[in-house]
């Protein structure tokens, strides 16, 4: 559930952002990320509340967000478009790679339902250290930028050298994962 809360957010915050609405959107960006640390917290010390489901959902919640975030920060030139364009391409990739990794993993016959159906798990992505400190210099960015006009330093040279920051982890974080590849994939042999 507050996966899916993510991901229903994630218009609500690009349509404030275009709207211009930004102390509006700061705080909607803020029950997101409540959303987030909540789900993390919840899996972490309940077992029983964890699921396959649940641990799809999470990333893909994370990924419309950050994605929706992004192009309506451009569109209200607060992010470059480079950064915007590097940062989805980034998740496309790894995207991509996950279907690959999971189209190869699954035992055969393969089918669509098997391919699609997240309670058959077959691999597991483990992120690289730089793709975490990616994540957070990300979102450390989004907020920022949403405060940005709220508290008016848009033009901060601060702001400009954490988009440099974001550029910088983001090429680390795409790089590592295809250096480290395969150490990335974790099969589950019980599939």
């Amino acid at each position: 559930m507050l996966s899916m809360t993510r991901i229903g957010l994630a218009p609500v915050l690009g349509y404030l952002i275009i709207e211009e609405d930004f102390s509006i959107a700061l705080g909607v960006f803020a029950l997101a990320g409540l959303t987030d640390l909540l789900d993390g917290f919840i899996a972490r010390n309940w077992a029983n509340q964890k699921s396959a489901l649940g641990s799809a959902l999470d990333p893909l919640a994370d990924k419309i967000l950050i994605s929706i975030l992004y192009v309506s920060l451009t569109y209200a030139d607060l992010i470059p478009v480079p950064l915007t364009y590097m940062i989805i391409s980034r998740d496309v990739m790894l995207i991509a790679a996950v279907f690959y990794v999971r189209y190869r993993t699954l035992p055969t016959p393969r089918t669509l339902s098997k391919y699609f159906n997240p309670c058959y798990a077959t691999a597991r992505l483990k992120p690289t250290f730089i793709s975490k400190v990616n994540t957070a210099v990300q979102l450390i960015l989004v907020a920022a930028s949403l405060a940005a006009p709220v508290f008016n330093y848009a033009d901060s040279i601060y702001l400009q050298i954490l988009w440099c920051c974001t550029a910088f982890t983001t090429a680390a974080s795409a790089y590592s994962y295809y250096h480290y590849g395969r150490k990335t994939v974790q099969v589950i042999k019980d599939s």
